[in-house]
């Protein structure tokens, strides 16, 4: 059984009241929203450990809540699931910090998946990693440089605790996909290079960017030397 507290965040009664049979029989604790400001309300006053969020919501867009999610509660795992399919929209959705994202009409045994799989990658089973003055906890999911904290996007965090996991080993950029985005999840490889490009920004106000190198021809490597 899940005990996982699961918000829905959709307008569609007939699609609440499905998701609310199918995951509340596997065990899991729903919290329902109708609107985007329904939503805000539970986020910030429950303990959520994923959102499903539809695109579009009556008084405002579910990518406006994506990104104030990222901005105030940035570990909360979500998976956009909406009717909007076209490539453009996926990218944005995933770009913006959705952890998956599903397209309507979808099969509620591949939604329970890939909850299941976002649950797996964000729940923290490791000890804390210490590479060249960098620390990071997987437990509280937090990353110093000394007594300095670094406020890290969900994306980032991830790819920075995968690249200390295993530093010194060159990653293809589809090696990066599977291992940090997750085989079920559509995202080009060119989306690699974005996150790449913002990991190193926060770094580099603390001359730690050339940690993460790029082996040209082959992908990225992260250097115990920095």
């Amino acid at each position: 059984m899940n005990y996982a507290n699961v918000l829905i965040v959709e307008d569609d009664q007939g699609i609440q009241d499905m998701l609310q049979y199918a995951l509340e029989s596997e065990g899991y604790k729903l919290h329902q929203a109708y609107s985007v400001k329904q939503a805000w309300e539970v986020v910030e006053s429950k303990s959520l450990d994923i959102v499903l969020l539809d695109w579009m919501l009556p008084d405002n867009s579910g990518i406006d809540l994506l990104h104030r999610i990222r901005k105030y509660h940035s570990m909360l795992p979500v998976i956009m699931v909406t009717a909007r399919g076209e490539e453009e929209d996926r990218v944005l959705g995933l770009d913006v910090g959705a952890d998956d994202y599903m397209t309507k009409p979808f099969a509620v045994r591949e939604l329970k998946s890939r909850i299941q799989a976002v649950l797996r990658r964000t729940m923290p089973d490791e000890q804390p990693l210490q590479i060249a003055g960098l620390f990071l906890d997987p437990v509280s999911q937090r990353v110093k440089v000394g007594e300095t904290s670094l406020d890290l996007p969900p994306t980032e965090f991830r790819l920075l605790h995968y690249f200390m996991s295993h530093p010194d080993r060159v990653f293809s950029r589809g090696q990066l996909l599977d291992q940090v985005w997750g085989t079920q999840v559509y995202v080009e490889e060119r989306t690699v290079d974005v996150h790449i490009r913002r990991l190193r920004k926060n770094l580099e106000l603390y001359d730690l960017d050339n940690l993460v190198q790029t082996v040209h021809g082959r992908g990225y490597r992260f250097s115990r030397l920095s």
